[in-house]
């Protein structure tokens, strides 16, 4: 039996928990692998969490600062020569441009590890297949993502999001919360079909658990919707609706609305608050305002109107929330556009996956403290528009 094939089969057949060990049994016998460590990105894209506990606990590594990380910031293998013991080859777990992890292999030598690299990366992206399937059934994956606990509302709103990152010929997707271990009311969403992308930028009112559970309310609502298949002006009818069934005005929803036609690069998009949108084409920001409309459940029965919009293949569209555009400095100066539009340009060769968490470091040292007073929300999109026929 072919050794990958071999691999593959130990990995789909292995427990839900028990990915970390069957991932090392089956490098280890078919790969000469002497030693395997998975490692997770926590929920501030600050550093790689080792999976499941050992005799000897791993330390976490750094993502911008390691080895590892750099196989996780640039998507490619990396490896590091050990001497005499060997290399170790850091692999991307990536499925279908979602940015889990990365897993770190120690062989025996340069040249087997030349030989093998490309069925271990193969292995590294059926492990990240896995992992996403094996999160149904167990918490393990979920803790090794937090460095730090969770408040009740942050998980509420990760477990709502689709995930940080995604891809597909078409365009490239991007999008980070803080603070990450104690978000409440902005939140992101996503779908894709074959011809359309479907993306959500939300900013929920008020704090803690009652601005979760707003937002909760509205993101389910848009997405019964848009599973209904009816149009993005029609989804936000409907969410609006439910918002103000259950608040009667007294909490709503602003958020941002956009369907993307991927055989056109046509946009449709209905702008319901806050939530602003940039795009950067030929290092030049330009900020994009659509026709303003009242927030989701803020009056009984609104209408809705979608305005239209083109992408052009190259274009970079950034989306922030109001957490990030109206930030003070201590001296109480604004961030605002400009500064943002200067962050983008510095940022521009950067993948979408990597510029949402930039833009906000950026935005750290604008505040001047770690901590932010409300949620920042960034959203990148990276258009490349479709190439050819169609697969």
């Amino acid at each position: 039996m072919n050794r990958f094939v071999a691999a593959e089969r130990t990995l789909r057949s292995a427990a839900p928990h028990q990915l970390p060990d069957a991932v090392r049994e089956a490098l280890t016998r078919a790969y000469a692998a002497q030693t395997v460590e998975f490692f997770m990105a926590d929920y501030g894209l600050t550093v790689l969490q080792p999976v499941a506990a050992s005799p000897n606990p791993l330390k976490s590594l750094p993502i911008h600062n390691s080895a590892a990380g750099r196989a996780f910031v640039s998507q490619e293998p990396f490896v590091e020569h050990l001497g005499e013991d060997g290399v170790r080859v850091h692999l991307p777990v990536t499925v279908r441009g979602d940015r889990l992890g990365v897993l770190c292999v120690v062989l025996p030598s340069a040249e087997h590890a030349e030989e093998c690299l490309p069925q271990l990366a193969d292995v590294a992206e059926v492990l990240a297949h896995e992992v996403i399937v094996a999160e149904r059934d167990t918490d393990l994956y979920q803790q090794a993502r937090r460095k730090d606990r969770l408040t009740l509302a942050a998980e509420m709103q990760w477990q709502l999001l689709p995930g940080r990152s995604c891809s597909r010929a078409e365009y490239a997707l991007g999008a980070q919360l803080e603070p990450a271990y104690a978000i409440f009311g902005d939140n992101f969403d996503w779908s894709t079909t074959e011809d359309r992308l479907m993306l959500y930028i939300t900013n929920g009112m008020g704090q803690g658990i009652e601005a979760s559970l707003l937002t909760n309310l509205g993101i389910n609502a848009l997405r019964n919707a848009r599973r209904a298949g009816i149009s993005i002006a029609d989804q936000a009818a409907l969410a609006d609706q439910a918002i103000y069934a259950q608040y009667r005005g007294a909490g709503y929803l602003s958020v941002l609305l956009l369907d993307l036609d991927l055989a056109t690069g046509r946009l449709r998009v209905v702008d319901a608050g806050s939530p602003r949108m940039l795009r950067l084409r030929e290092r030049s920001v330009t900020r994009v305002d659509f026709e303003a409309q009242l927030p989701l459940g803020m009056f009984e029965e609104t209408d809705y109107v979608a305005q239209e919009f083109t992408v052009e293949p190259g274009d970079r569209l950034v989306f922030v929330s109001d957490g990030v555009y109206a930030v003070a400095a201590p001296g109480g100066e604004q961030y605002g556009e400009r500064a943002l539009a200067r962050a983008m340009t510095s940022t521009s060769l950067l993948p979408a996956a990597e510029v949402p968490g930039a833009l906000l470091r950026e935005l750290t040292g604008h505040r001047g403290r770690p901590v932010p007073d409300d949620d920042a929300l960034v959203v990148c999109l990276d258009w490349y528009g479709r190439q050819g026929p169609r697969d």
